[in-house]
């Protein structure tokens, strides 16, 4: 039975059996393609619109049928001929478009050993109009390393009369001369993501922010368990609103994943659905951007029942808007006159379920809300003031959590490391009167530049335990370079939350690896704070002295 490949939805019964009945046709050994079978691609690529592949043995024989690029309907491993590592595969590929052959399918040329790719580009026509080819193109692999293949264009006619047998002959001994190792551009197969990270540095955005975000970026993904194998930048005075960075440098990044292995790009900034779309057909990998990352670290970190609940329910409200297509206006729902008909497409399906899925999880948060308002009720009957710890993530809040109350909360050097709250009493003494005291410290997840919006509404009931508390404990990692913008990050997160505590002490931690200029320097410019090495417990005595001065100043829940 005849298969025809690719994306299928939406095409009528018609079209597919027109597309199944390709597998019927032959071509001449000796030639790419002919004229009759230029124009059979070209009316059924102008018909549904979409791009056409048909790959074609040395027999002339067609053995598969693709709606798509050459990347998306690309053939499998198994279903390649077993040639050596210095022979092409003794496939081609005829593509129908209404664009030039993209960096992603010349990716696909590469990967799969093609004997050649050939590309005939139509040009846009009214509705039932015969169609009209523009141009097409030849290529083939080459010996260079740096760009291994090799792109011709000229009008149809020569492509036609092109002799394939003496040209895929003529570029498979050149390539057996060289030496050129074609296995070396195969897919990379690999368990974990190897991922090539992407920098835009837009106008208003200083060299030194652009660096410290990128530099984060990398953590992020490594804190998610990624592979960092390389990284790309650009400067623009805004993003391309179809690719966020230029052509010339999609074409560079597409070379790039190829040669170093990458199966994720990852950007520094959030990407709409569309620029992900055309920039996974360009390339062929997958894309993600920063949001996407930070939900995945909490996907992995999350450990309690409310934790996992949270993560689900903001990477349901990232996903939702980022669902492809035109459902809405495809929409038959309800009953009667005017409802009968098609029904909904399975994209249409998909946002329903998820926006169901999203409403049970949101009441879900409220109720996990409710239950905390009634613990923090409990502990202010306590009379037991509470103080939130507070910082930027990584900063070592759990660390001085675990230290202060021996709280055993997880701790590691990466971001993320701990999402949900813990609250333990801390017992502290009065260095004049020597009178003892309570108070409750709640640890919280750590805060981040740009904190994604998702994040922010899924976890506010997490972050309700800094809007109820009585103050804050503000830690800093004055050993990171970007210190001062994370303390302004924070803050600013802050100050997006309501009715944040207005008392707040400010804990520099991590002075054990800075220097004592730093240090003396910070020292000058934060009087009032309190310095402190949580890891090497330097500094805690006079953190818990004025932790009974800052009690003071609180008052205590009535």
């Amino acid at each position: 039975m005849a298969t025809v490949y690719g994306d299928l939805q939406g095409l009528k019964s018609t079209q597919i059996k027109q597309l199944e009945q390709l597998y019927q046709e032959r071509l001449p050994n000796d030639r790419f393609i002919t004229p009759e079978f230029a124009t059979q691609l070209a009316t059924i690529s102008q018909t549904i619109h979409q791009p056409l592949c048909c790959y074609v043995n040395r027999r002339g024989q067609i053995i598969r049928v693709g709606v798509g690029t050459p990347m998306q309907t690309q053939l499998s491993e198994s279903d390649l001929p077993r040639r050596g590592r210095d022979r092409l595969s003794g496939i081609r590929c005829l593509v129908a478009q209404f664009q030039p052959p993209s960096p992603s399918a010349l990716i696909a040329l590469i990967r799969q050993r093609f004997d050649a790719l050939a590309v005939i580009t139509l040009a846009e026509t009214k509705k039932g109009a015969a169609p009209s080819i523009e141009q097409s193109y030849l290529a083939h692999i080459a010996p260079d390393v740096e760009q291994p293949w090799q792109v011709e264009a000229f009008p149809l006619e020569t492509l036609i009369e092109q002799d394939a047998d003496d040209l895929i002959h003529e570029w498979e001994s050149d390539l057996q001369a060289s030496g050129f190792d074609l296995s070396a551009f195969q897919a990379v197969q690999s368990d974990h993501d190897r991922a090539l990270l992407v920098g835009l540095q837009t106008d208003g955005m200083t060299e030194q922010r652009f660096q410290d975000d990128f530099d984060e970026l990398m953590r992020l993904v490594e804190s998610a368990k990624g592979e960092v194998v390389g990284t790309a930048q650009q400067k623009r005075s805004h993003p391309h609103p179809q690719t966020v960075v230029g052509q010339g440098k999609v074409e560079e990044i597409t070379l790039d994943a190829q040669r170093l292995g990458a199966n994720l790009i990852v950007f520094n900034q959030d990407i709409s659905a569309s620029q992900a779309r055309n920039l996974e057909e360009q390339i062929g990998v997958r894309v993600a951007d920063r949001t996407e990352v930070i939900l995945d670290i909490f996907a992995q970190r999350a450990r309690s029942q409310a934790g996992k609940l949270q993560v689900e329910l903001a990477q349901l409200e990232y996903q939702l808007p980022k669902l492809r297509g035109r459902g809405q206006s495809m929409s038959r729902l309800g009953a009667g006159i005017g409802t009968r008909g098609p029904g909904e497409t399975k994209l249409e399906t998909e946002r329903r379920t998820i926006q169901r899925k999203i409403g049970q999880l949101q009441q879900e948060v409220n109720q996990l809300q409710a239950h905390r308002t009634r613990l923090r009720h409990q502990r202010d009957q306590q009379q037991i003031p509470t103080i939130a710890l507070v910082g930027y993530t990584n900063a070592g809040k759990s660390t001085l959590l675990n230290v202060l109350t021996d709280a055993e909360v997880y701790t590691a050097d990466q971001l993320f490391a701990t999402l949900d709250p813990t609250t333990r009493r801390l017992t502290i003494s009065d260095p004049n009167t020597h009178d003892r005291r309570d108070v409750l410290l709640t640890d919280t997840v750590g805060f981040i530049h740009h904190l994604p919006s998702a994040l922010m509404d899924a976890f506010r009931a997490t972050l309700e335990e800094v809007t109820e508390a009585n103050a804050l404990l503000h830690v800093l990692d004055l050993s990171h370079p970007a210190w001062e913008q994370h303390l302004q990050s924070v803050n600013t997160v802050l100050s997006e939350l309501p009715a944040i505590p207005s008392d707040a002490l400010l804990v520099f931690n991590k002075i054990d690896r800075v220097d004592r200029e730093t240090l003396t320097k910070v020292l000058q410019t934060y009087p009032d704070a309190v310095f402190i090495s949580a890891i090497e417990r330097t500094g805690l005595d006079l953190l818990q002295q004025r932790l009974v001065q800052f009690t003071d100043q609180v008052a205590a829940p009535n």
